[in-house]
């Protein structure tokens, strides 16, 4: 996908993307995202695609996320939170930062048990942004999260999907997917841009679950032993 200039006049995240968000946004009002309930896999410590690693416990403490690597992206990108604007959809970083990605910090931290969401532009008017190979992310790809404790949060991806505005469930993109799980979601905009309205038809969601945590000083850090849910 080419990018091509897609900005709003105001500088807000792409059209689709915040279609999306804003359905999120609403959405919170009626219930919180932690309190969605995971689906039940009848197997504590059991991974919820076969051949993946096991989960790790949740992580203590409330330390809010401060960068994201997606090492087979060849993604590193500091993390900003933020809160939902006046439409009741999830602020995204400034058009003008592109490289930076957003959470939504009145929800889940990385790490926690929950679905942590953070959020991307995908294309600027002249060039690819943080999100814009996120499509191309595999199950078993690596995402690390380094937070405010200094600890580095590790997940293991088990999906990638593109979800069609036109029957998009908030519930199963942002809701917890297996109970008691630290979870992530990566979303930015995907699907057919359509000039005739501005606006991307799908969002790309990346689904991740927490599998290690590395405590150490930075380069040298150890996963700490394999402590399944």
């Amino acid at each position: 996908m080419a990018a091509e200039p897609r900005a709003t006049g105001n500088g807000r995240l792409l059209t689709g993307a915040a279609w999306a968000v804003l359905v999120l946004g609403l959405w919170l009002w009626g219930r919180e995202i932690t309190g969605v309930p995971g689906r039940d896999t009848g197997a504590a410590g059991a991974a919820a695609v076969p051949g993946l690693p096991a989960p790790h416990a949740p992580l203590p403490g409330a330390a809010a996320p401060e960068r994201v690597d997606l090492p087979a992206l060849g993604v590193q990108a500091p993390v900003v939170s933020r809160g939902l604007d006046a439409d009741g959809a999830i602020d995204p970083p400034p058009y003008d930062s592109p490289g930076t990605v957003g959470w939504y910090g009145s929800g889940t931290r990385p790490g926690a048990a929950g679905a942590a969401l953070l959020v991307g532009h995908v294309d600027t008017r002249s060039k690819p942004a943080v999100f814009y190979g996120l499509s191309s992310a595999k199950p078993g790809d690596t995402v690390r999260v380094a937070r405010s404790d200094g600890a580095v949060a590790e997940f293991t991806v088990e999906e990638v999907r593109v979800h069609e505005r036109d029957r998009f469930d908030p519930a199963k993109v942002y809701g917890p997917r297996v109970a008691g799980r630290a979870e992530l979601r990566l979303i930015t905009c995907g699907g057919r841009y359509d000039r005739a309205t501005h606006a991307y038809t799908a969002n790309v969601v990346v689904s991740a679950y927490l599998t290690g945590v590395m405590t150490g000083p930075a380069g040298g850090a150890k996963p700490s032993p394999g402590a399944s849910v």
